[in-house]
């Protein structure tokens, strides 16, 4: 079993006037966003790229600075996030960035990715004298913003404490899991219970339907019953008011899931009920819905949802 340290964090405050540093952000799309928010809050700088040049616009204007490519952030930050989509971006940006990488330099990465491949990047790097963490983060990036993230941290472990200051901008609580590639582990595990939780959130809400139920009053009565769980809080009044302005995008999920069958059979772990929640998100993801909130999966049980009149 990993070793574990768990991490209190709290929001530093610039001292004098001290030059507060600078954290580069690579990614700065939902997750990406919220995380330059927190660390603007902290007294930090942020130094953020993002492939899509309107997020750029959009840090500049909350107080950060854009970098005309990864290269530039990687040559001005000391530590850099990367909030990327998949294990084959995060690649793909370290080849690029590979130049300026220098000894000591950190990179604590949020993305969900394969296990082993994380693990054998934490090693090419090593071998540079650059630290790599694979810092999954539980939690959307509304709940980021509230500093009610749960922080999964592989790599060393000098490393995690050296990045304390951080996780505690964002984390309420931040936990080294062991040497690199766990952090990813452990998120994959979250992210099967988390996303079959919202799953059977779904299924339930879409049978209030059918059954002609109030579905404002069954989801109080579900908060309050013994099938309570804190998904609810955060899904529950998005599937009933058919509200899915992104906190986190139902295909990104529908990835991780993907990538939880894949380790699962490396591991021969039988997940049958992940084998079904696949198959909703691929079909609420074939209907339109995968660039909406997570919680749109209630479309795989209701697409159409009755009008006030029954039809």
């Amino acid at each position: 079993m990993s070793a574990r340290v768990q991490s209190e964090g709290k929001e530093p405050r610039p001292a004098g006037n001290l030059v507060p540093e600078q954290i580069g952000i690579i990614g700065v799309g939902l997750m990406g966003m919220a995380l330059a928010e927190r660390l603007l809050a902290g007294g930090f700088g942020v130094l953020g790229w993002d492939i899509n040049p309107a997020r750029g616009v959009l840090l500049t204007k909350l107080g950060g600075s854009a970098a005309k490519d990864a290269r530039e952030v990687v040559t001005h930050c000391n530590r850099v996030f990367l909030s990327l989509p998949d294990i084959e971006v995060v690649e793909s940006v370290l080849s690029e960035v590979s130049l300026v990488l220098r000894a000591g330099q950190i990179i604590i990465d949020t993305t969900t990715s394969d296990p082993e491949r994380t693990a054998a990047v934490g090693n090419r790097l090593a071998e540079h004298g650059v630290f790599y963490q694979d810092a999954t983060i539980s939690g959307s990036s509304a709940q980021l913003r509230e500093r009610a993230a749960i922080s999964m941290v592989g790599g060393t472990r000098k490393t995690f404490e050296n990045c304390q200051d951080l996780f505690g901008l964002f984390s309420k609580r931040a936990v080294w899991t062991g040497q690199c590639g766990s952090g990813s582990r452990m998120k994959l595990v979250t992210n099967l219970v988390l996303g079959l939780n919202r799953a059977a959130l779904a299924e339930g809400l879409a049978l209030a339907r059918g059954l002609q139920l109030d579905l404002e009053l069954t989801l109080d009565i579900l908060m309050e019953s013994m099938a309570y769980s804190r998904i609810m809080e955060t899904k529950g009044v998005k599937m009933v008011n058919g509200d899915f302005d992104p906190q986190a995008r139902l295909s990104q999920h529908l990835k991780d899931v993907r990538l939880i069958l894949h380790t699962g059979a490396s591991a021969g772990t039988h997940l049958p009920l992940t084998h079904a929640h696949q198959r909703l998100l691929e079909s609420a993801e074939s209907a339109g819905f995968g660039q909406l909130d997570n919680s749109a999966i209630i479309r795989a049980f209701d697409p159409l949802p009755k009008t006030s009149d029954g039809k």
